[in-house]
């Protein structure tokens, strides 16, 4: 569907000035529960500065198949007006030769920018940059800068962050804020105005994480991105909120045992959710039979103490639940850079004490529990009841302090060959902790148990 002239009814006319007039955050919203076929009429309708506004929000479901289903002259006058990073953000996700059709109708400087911006990685600084900030050369004056600013305001992403470069050069020089730039003379030079320091940089390949942590390390509104000392662009804190949702995002469905979603949830088909969660969940149930084969393995001590098998859930829960505990706290504490790599032998110092404590503190209530159901009349374990709680508990401490080391250790050894410290998902850990906890617990109970029931 390239171009076509939509024919709407009383009702969506009505519809379309009501878009025309709301917030633009409820108009999004409104849109991304019309069906497609529905948006794109109704966007054909709205006033163009309107339209501008509404494809400008990250907000927008399948803005790139709308923008692909909108008349080609309509189109590319619609990205030539929005935000040159927002432009980006869906020629990036179009296919071709939309793409290609698409930059082809685009004024040359406009389509230089555009191209130098998605020959960055997916996730880098400058692919999520906009190049519509204000810069002035160091020899103007604070008035001059003021005047400066009127004129071109409605064509730059923010005006609180003005950055000044050399005239000649262009190399970057300092940076100051708006408000500086009102309570100054109007005479002075900006220079003296400006903060007598070098402005918080980062590089065009500076992945999103550390982008957000400059940002509100050093709490700032927008952050240049540089080159060999000349400003690309800027990457506002707006723009940070929405790749760090995204990413968040991404890290909750992995951390959940699953490949990522790229469409809201309610937009995936059938098939694409199953192809989603089917490959993870066959790769978990292929790892959780090694638990049958170690309970094979002790075929024999089952069948002697088959009062063990009972307390199997609740030794397997155990484990998985501390390791989910420890590999959640690390992956976030990896995430905010609170740790490093190379503190994990402190982060183990740390939790093997933790562990231990966890452990004994659920062996004192598994052993309770035994105890009361024994004296209370609910469940009669033996002769050898005594025996058999102090197996659980002493089993309880060793899986539980197994978890929490092996939980902790893991995001540290998936960051360290490469891969995204969130793989380490909650069912993968309790996978790896039930086949060893089994082993733990078995083990125990060979010790305490042998010449009795076993």
């Amino acid at each position: 569907m390239n171009e076509f002239a939509p024919v709407l009814d009383d009702e969506a006319v009505a519809v379309a000035r009501v878009l025309a007039n709301d917030h633009v955050a409820d108009v999004v919203e409104a849109l991304n529960h019309e069906s497609r076929e529905t948006a794109i009429e109704l966007l054909c309708v709205v006033p163009f500065e309107r339209l501008v506004e509404i494809f400008d929000q990250p907000e927008l479901e399948d803005a790139p198949e709308l923008v692909d289903d909108l008349p080609r002259a309509k189109a590319s006058k619609l990205l030539t007006a929005m935000s040159v990073d927002r432009a980006a953000d869906i020629l990036r996700e179009l296919e071709e030769p939309a793409r290609s059709e698409l930059l082809g109708a685009l004024a040359a400087p406009l389509r230089a920018t555009l191209l130098s911006i998605l020959g960055y990685p997916e996730g880098s600084a400058a692919s999520i940059m906009t190049t519509e900030f204000v810069s002035v050369p160091a020899d103007w004056t604070v008035g001059r800068t003021l005047d400066y600013i009127r004129k071109v305001e409605r064509t730059r992403e923010t005006i609180y962050a003005i950055y000044i470069v050399d005239p000649e050069t262009q190399l970057l020089l300092r940076s100051t804020g708006l408000r500086r730039l009102i309570t100054g003379n109007a005479e002075d030079s900006i220079l003296t105005v400006a903060p007598d320091r070098m402005p918080v940089t980062v590089t065009p390949l500076t992945d999103r994480e550390a982008l957000a942590q400059t940002i509100s390390k050093y709490d700032l509104l927008a952050l240049p991105v540089v080159d060999h000392g000349k400003i690309l662009g800027i990457v506002t804190i707006d723009d940070i909120i929405d790749t760090m949702i995204e990413e968040t995002t991404e890290d909750v469905h992995r951390f959940g045992g699953m490949e990522a979603l790229d469409e809201p949830y309610m937009k995936m088909s059938f098939l694409a959710m199953i192809r989603k969660r089917g490959g993870w969940l066959c790769a978990l149930f292929i790892s959780e039979m090694l638990t049958a084969n170690a309970m094979q393995s002790y075929e024999g001590e089952l069948e002697k103490a088959i009062v063990l098998t009972l307390f199997i859930p609740l030794i397997m829960s155990s484990g998985g639940n501390s390791g989910s505990q420890a590999t959640s706290l690390v992956i976030r504490a990896l995430a905010l850079r609170e740790i490093g790599l190379r503190d994990w032998w402190r982060v183990a110092l740390r939790e093997l004490p933790t562990g231990l404590v966890l452990g004994a503190m659920l062996g004192v209530v598994g052993i309770c529990r035994i105890a009361l159901w024994q004296y209370m009349g609910f469940y009669d374990y033996g002769p050898h009841w005594p025996l058999i709680a102090t197996t659980v508990g002493a089993a309880l401490v060793g899986i539980v302090t197994f978890g929490s080391l092996s939980g902790s250790m893991l995001p540290f050894a998936l960051k360290r060959i490469g891969f995204d410290p969130a793989s380490a998902s909650a069912p993968f850990v309790a996978t790896l902790v039930d086949v060893t906890g089994l082993v733990i617990y078995f083990s125990v109970a060979l010790v305490i148990l042998r010449g009795t029931l076993l």
